[in-house]
């Protein structure tokens, strides 16, 4: 690698560190990613073919222990809902409950968020995209590896349909100014609230954000929508 390519890497928004994958969950991947699982490589997908119907698609990134996504997809079964998350361990754990419940309505993908979004998702396909406490990088320095940043912001407007929602959260109040500060600098997006959303909307509340909640911390949603007229 030269120096000029080093320089010029993209910064990532996140940073492997998970341990050993568990018996249960490494065979999870190895049953039942080719069940469940899409490459992250290739060009755009086919939803259709890729679930086995047409539906709406609502696109979950970086779903952790994919507690909340099974639970998503659950309640809304008229949707179809993709996956992505960078951790196996969190990819296994899902594959182990698409399984055991048996919801047809979820793919997975184990992979980059933003390199799937920018060669795999076509443009104006997602009925809805959903990020749910992503890593907050608290240290300033840290910052400009947040998810969050105008060019993402930019790269999701294209993926949405008009009309096509993006709900976000966090649990971290200077990340939720930010995100705020973001979306409102856009011309791409409405926000009906003004401001956060006064609720989760459809989102799960899990026992740790529950708990959380028990202890005084705060959580803020972000719910925006694509603008139907440029």
């Amino acid at each position: 690698m030269t120096e000029s390519q080093r320089n010029h890497r993209p910064l990532r928004s996140f940073v492997r560190r998970e341990g050993r994958l568990t018996a249960g969950q490494q065979r999870a991947i190895d049953e039942l990613y080719p069940r469940y699982g899409l490459e992250p490589e290739g060009g755009p997908l086919e939803f259709a073919a890729a679930f086995g119907r047409q539906a709406p698609v609502v696109l979950d990134v970086g779903f952790g222990d994919g507690e909340a996504l099974a639970e998503m997809a659950r309640a809304h079964p008229g949707r179809n809902y993709l996956g992505i998350e960078v951790y196996r361990s969190g990819v296994g754990r899902l594959l182990r409950t698409l399984a055991s419940e048996d919801l047809p309505n979820v793919r997975v993908i184990e992979g980059d968020a933003v390199a799937v979004l920018r060669r795999r998702i076509p443009p104006g396909s997602l009925a809805g995209l959903d990020l749910f406490f992503p890593d907050p990088w608290p240290k300033k320095r840290h910052h400009k590896r947040r998810m969050v940043q105008p060019d993402w912001l930019e790269l999701i407007a294209t993926r949405l349909a008009p009309g096509g929602f993006l709900h976000m959260a966090t649990d971290w109040a200077d990340y939720a100014e930010h995100m705020l500060a973001v979306v409102s600098a856009s011309d791409a997006f409405t926000n009906p609230y003004g401001g956060f959303a006064p609720g989760p909307g459809e989102r799960p509340v899990t026992k740790f954000e529950r708990r959380g909640r028990r202890k005084g911390h705060g959580v803020w949603d972000l719910i925006v929508h694509r603008r139907t007229r440029e």
